[in-house]
Parts: structure tokens; sequence; C-alpha cells
């Protein structure tokens, strides 16, 4: 169903057939094939993170699953996080604060697409002349280990979890969100090294202390 769900909304923003095969090297259509991937992986999970922690959803009368991955989905990929006026890694931080009141999922989520869309420059259909940023590439793979080291430690007053992620309580054990994240850091990863070849622009790889700090810039 969620797959299906995912097919559904990426169409919904799809081109004539006949643009895409305008202008665009083989590179190009990795880049295409790498960002609708990992778009479908974050539709999944945002309905994923809503099952898991449905005190979330209900932050906002009426909502369902759907009517969130779609009011997020229409929103622009430069203005995911407009909505709380601050830019992405900033909405990433708030949502996992003890002190904020909103739908921490929703919250996440707009700032974690925001991030990684905004890695490929925004730009969700790459022709001759698009080439995303390594570093831009490589820093938000980072961001998505802090984020998810985050999900697993951000605890609030009562020492519960903010937000619920992997299951371990009871078998079988629930291992499905350290599947995607590591989907999404992989393709991130991959993309990165691809343009860093095709650039000849190195890339300056951060040590794993720094990763505990702060989110890299994008």
């Amino acid at each position: 169903m969620l797959a299906v769900l995912s097919l559904n909304l990426l169409a919904c923003s799809g081109k004539p057939l006949q643009l895409r095969s305008v202008a665009k090297t083989d590179i190009d259509m990795v880049v295409d094939m790498h960002w609708r991937t990992i778009d479908q992986s974050l539709i999944v999970l945002m309905g994923k993170l809503y099952e898991r922690n449905p005190d979330e959803l209900y932050k906002t009368p009426n909502a369902t699953i759907l009517s969130r991955q779609q009011q997020l989905w229409a929103t622009p990929l430069n203005q995911q996080t407009a909505y709380l006026g601050k830019d992405e890694l900033s909405t990433m931080d708030v949502a996992l604060d003890v002190r904020f009141q909103g739908d921490r999922v929703y919250a996440v989520m707009a700032g974690l697409r925001g991030m990684l869309s905004r890695s490929y420059g925004y730009i969700d259909d790459f022709y001759l002349f698009d080439t995303p940023d390594q570093q831009a590439l490589y820093n938000s793979a980072r961001n998505v280990e802090i984020l998810v080291w985050r999900l697993k430690h951000r605890l609030d007053s009562s020492g519960t979890r903010l937000l619920f992620t992997n299951g371990f309580d009871k078998p079988p054990y629930n291992l499905s969100f350290e599947r995607l994240f590591g989907k999404i850091i992989a393709y991130q990863d991959m993309m990165a090294s691809i343009t860093s070849e095709r650039s000849q622009r190195s890339i300056n790889y951060a040590t794993h202390s720094i990763l505990r700090l702060a989110f890299l810039p994008i």
C-alpha cells in the first residue's frame, strides 16, 4: 500500500515524458533515479513514523497520514520548512527539542526532505548543466546519520523517546527504519562519489567526533 502511495505522490509532480530525454546525459539519468528512489523512501518513512507515533498525527485536527504526506509533497522543495520560518537543519533541531509542541513527525520529515533536496540544489529533474555538489551530498548523508542517532537518544523529561523508530521490545524486532535510513545514506554517499569523480573535486570527510555535535552545512 505504501509503495503504491509513493508512486502516486511522485507521479503528481511528473513532467511530460518527451522533456526527460532532452539534453540529458547518462549521469543526469542516474541522478534522477537516485533522487526518485530517495523521495519514495521518504514517503514510506513518513508513513511509518506516523504509524509508530500516532500522537503526533493527532496534533493536527482531522489529519490522516495521507493528508500530511500530500501536504508536504505539494510544498515546493525549497519551502519544505517555511511553515516554521526556519531552514532545514534548524527544523530538524527544533523537531527533536523537548520544548517543541508541534507535530514532530512532520517537522522531522520537512527538515529531512528539504535538507536532502537542498543537496541536489532543490532540483528534481536533472539536465546537462545541472551538477549536484559532492560535498553537499556527502554532508547530507552524515546528517541523516546524525538524525538517526538523535532519534535514538533524544528523550523527554520522563525518559521516553521523543519519537519512536525501531522496535526492540520483543520479537519480532522491527528494523524497517534502520533499513530505510541506511538506504538513503547509501544512495547519498554513492551520489557524492559519482559527482566527485565527474567534477574532479574532492570530498572533505568528517570525523566521527564531529558527527555528535551538530548537523553539517549543506
